[in-house]
This record gives C-alpha cells, sequence and structure tokens, in this order.
C-alpha cells in the first residue's frame, strides 16, 4: 500500500490540502449546482465524489510515491458506500459512510492504547519531530475522542437535515465541507500547544501534515 519515500519529495501544503479536501469540495459543487431533482444531484454528486477520490489517491502515487493509510481507508469506503448509493439510489448509505469511517479510526486508536501500541505514532511519526512518549500517548487519546465527536455530530446533522433515502443533501454536503474541515484544523491547531510541551520541534507545517483526510 505504501512505499519508500525517502526520495520522494514532500507534498506541499497546498497539495496536501487538495488531496485530502478536494474530493469532498467536488461532491458539494455537483451537488449544489447539477441540474435535476435532489435525487439526481445526490447520485451525480456520489459518482463524481469517487471519481475524484481516485484521482486524489493517484495525484499522491505521482507527486509523492506515497498513498497514507488514512487516505486508503476514506478512499475504499468512498468507493464502497458511493457504489452502494448509487445502486440502490439511498443516500443513507454515503451520509453514515463517515460515521463509520470515524468510528473505525476511533476504536483503532482507542486498541492502541489498550494494547500500548503505538498506532498514531506509525501514522504521523514524521509530522511529530521529537514527541515524547507521553505526548504520542495524550495525542492518541484527544484523536480518538474527537474522532467519536465527529461520528456522532455526523449522524445527528443528517438525520435533522436529510434523514430520508432521497432527501436533498445540501445542508449535510455544506456542513462536510464548511463545518467538518474546519472543525478538523482547529481542533489539530489547538493540539499543538500541548505538544509543545511534550518535545515538539518547532515546524510551521505540522498541522498540515498531520490532518486526516476529510470523510
Amino acid at each position: 500500500m505504501t512505499t519508500d519515500t525517502q526520495s520522494a519529495p514532500a507534498p506541499s501544503p497546498g497539495l496536501r490540502m487538495l488531496i485530502d479536501f478536494g474530493p469532498l469540495a467536488v461532491f458539494f459543487l455537483v451537488n449544489s449546482f447539477a441540474p435535476g431533482p435532489a435525487l439526481a444531484r445526490m447520485l451525480a454528486a456520489t459518482a463524481a465524489f469517487m471519481a475524484a477520490i481516485f484521482v486524489a489517491m493517484g495525484l499522491s502515487w505521482w507527486k509523492t510515491r506515497h498513498i497514507s493509510p488514512m487516505l486508503w481507508i476514506s478512499g475504499g469506503f468512498v468507493l464502497i458506500f458511493g457504489a452502494l448509493t448509487l445502486y440502490f439510489h439511498n443516500g443513507t448509505f454515503i451520509k453514515m459512510k463517515p460515521t463509520i469511517v470515524y468510528s473505525l479510526f476511533s476504536v483503532v486508536l482507542f486498541y492502541g492504547l489498550a494494547t500500548r501500541k503505538p498506532l498514531l505514532q506509525s501514522l504521523l511519526g514524521t509530522a511529530y519531530p521529537g514527541l515524547s512518549e507521553r505526548g504520542w500517548k495524550l495525542l492518541t487519546v484527544n484523536w480518538a475522542v474527537f474522532f467519536v465527536f465527529m461520528a456522532i455530530l455526523n449522524e445527528v446533522v443528517w438525520r435533522w437535515s436529510a434523514p430520508g433515502p432521497q432527501d436533498d443533501l445540501s445542508f449535510w454536503a455544506g456542513f462536510k465541507l464548511w463545518g467538518a474541515i474546519p472543525l478538523t484544523l482547529i481542533f489539530a491547531m489547538g493540539n499543538i500547544p500541548m505538544l509543545l510541551r511534550h518535545g515538539l520541534n518547532t515546524d510551521a507545517e505540522i498541522v498540515d501534515k498531520a490532518l486526516p483526510p476529510e470523510q
């Protein structure tokens, strides 16, 4: 799934943002501006989302010779739940996909804590140079709890704004782009003071390097 990145250039902040958040922006734009009723726009946006995740993964490999494990997971779920959405004409699948991905990330991190396996450090070791073992543990707890919060929030938003299988996804899609992404950025930046107290070396790009792909 991954390869040696020693000889590959590190992605610029702009490229990272494009890879991680570009597919979601495509979903939002197609759902907002495609012609036709809500169902047609939802199906078109889902198909575009699936295509965009393929492009994002290909771009990551082309530019860095690397696809992060979290991008593999997120991309795989986009393709699976997107296919179910298109086949059954049921938007519930694509709306529940972020909940499942957030929950999976949280379970994996809590499992790592319980078994004393530094799973987050294995994924993001180069993003936080100098961070102590205590710092990694605190960061893992913070991200695991944050993913639980985001899973619950996603459920609340879609069940309130578009509970039906063919309801208009405009509000939910807007929340994913203009709500979930800023929340993730704010959360990542909010961890920096704690990380600095636990040995993190100063690096202007640490937030960008450590962000998970948006679901």
